[in-house]
This record gives structure tokens, C-alpha cells and sequence, in this order.
């Protein structure tokens, strides 16, 4: 399979193969030596697997992408992959010229999932309890590397508090409208316009950030 890929891939003017690794341990050690752009990554590897080589792999070289390739849609995968920074999901028996396009596009910025895995993990968040699907979000929100400024920590605060936009804006000596600027700039970065979806996402992100 990496000899398969590594072939594929250099055919590209515009890709390079810099190194292929044997399991997770490899995987990092030449990350650090090469510095490559982007990281195609197997899930089952010895040693160390896909999914903490990524974890590692993110804290250490976060300019680096990974896309992960497996050979099934296995959704405790899919949620682990994605919650540890990977860039996307890409099944092996993918054709080639697929793969290249997968590849192309993930560089210019865009988060990659072939419509099983799409599925897949659209059933798994459907049929998760709102708290797992909270801890899955704020864990998306750590990936991402999502940030609020301090006004937005009081405002937060506050909602947690079980506050509304008008009793928060008495208490920070702001109009209600301002308030609810700022709500709404908090929503967009969770990704929500559920209040009770919002707070119990802060919760988790809190708790564990």
C-alpha cells in the first residue's frame, strides 16, 4: 500500500514524497526531520496507532495537515480522528485520481469526508446523548484551536449562570443589543444557535481546556 502510494504520488509535478514510515514512532521522528506539508496516516500501525500518532503529531507540528486513510468507516474512529486535528478521512480503496484531488483540496484549507464517513458520523452524533455530543464539539473547538476574548469569558460566565441577554447586560453596564452581538459571535464559533447546546459545549470546554 505505501509503495502503491508513493508511485501514485510522485507521478504529481506538484507533489513530493519525503518519507514513508512503518508505524506511529517513524511517523513522528521523520515529521520532525522533514517537515512535510501533509501526512497521510493508516490507523492500524504497530507500535503506535494512527489516532495518537495524530494526537502527538498535532501538538508537536501543528502546520502540518494529516489526512487519515483506512480501509473501513468505524465512527469511534472518525470522532477520535477529527477531535485530535486531522484534516479529513480517506478510504484506501479511493482511485487514485481521487486521492490526488483529496489531497489538493485539503491544502487549500477544506476538511475532507467521503460521503460514508459523512454519514457515519452524522448517525453517531444523531444517536449521542447531548452531554457526548457536547464533549465531542468542545474537543472539536480545542482542535480548531477556538479562542474568546475576555468580554466574551464574562459574557459566557453569565450564560452559565443561567443569565438572559437582558440581565447580563445590567450586569456588565452594557445595551441588551451589545449583548446579543456578542452572544451571536459565540454562537458562530461553537457552531450553534442553541443556547443549551451553547452552555453545555462552554461546560466541556472549560472543564477540560
Amino acid at each position: 500500500m505505501r509503495d502503491g502510494l508513493h508511485t501514485i504520488l510522485s507521478l504529481e509535478e506538484d507533489m513530493e514524497v519525503v518519507g514513508v514510515a512503518e508505524n506511529g514512532v517513524q511517523a513522528l521522528e521523520l515529521t520532525e526531520r522533514l517537515k512535510p506539508d501533509l501526512v497521510l496516516m493508516d490507523i492500524q500501525m504497530p507500535v503506535m496507532n494512527g489516532i495518537e500518532c495524530t494526537k502527538q503529531m498535532k501538538k508537536r507540528f501543528p502546520d502540518t495537515a494529516i489526512l487519515i486513510l483506512t480501509t473501513f468507516a468505524e465512527d469511534d474512529y472518525i470522532v477520535e480522528a477529527l477531535a485530535g486535528g486531522a484534516s479529513g478521512f480517506l478510504l484506501k480503496d479511493m482511485p487514485g485520481d481521487k486521492l490526488i484531488h483529496s489531497i489538493r483540496d485539503c491544502m487549500r484549507g477544506q476538511l475532507m469526508m467521503p460521503a460514508v464517513i459523512a454519514s457515519k458520523l452524522a448517525a453517531r452524533l444523531a444517536a449521542g446523548s447531548p452531554p457526548a455530543q457536547a464533549e465531542f464539539d468542545a474537543k472539536r473547538l480545542r482542535a480548531e484551536g477556538i479562542s474568546f476574548t475576555e468580554r466574551e469569558k464574562h459574557i459566557i460566565a453569565l450564560m452559565m449562570e443561567g443569565k438572559n441577554n437582558r440581565q447580563i447586560a445590567g450586569l456588565l453596564f452594557m445595551s441588551e443589543g451589545t449583548v446579543k452581538n456578542y452572544v451571536s459571535v459565540i454562537y458562530n464559533k461553537i457552531g450553534t444557535n442553541d443556547r443549551t447546546k451553547a452552555i453545555l459545549v462552554l461546560k466541556e470546554w472549560l472543564q477540560n481546556g
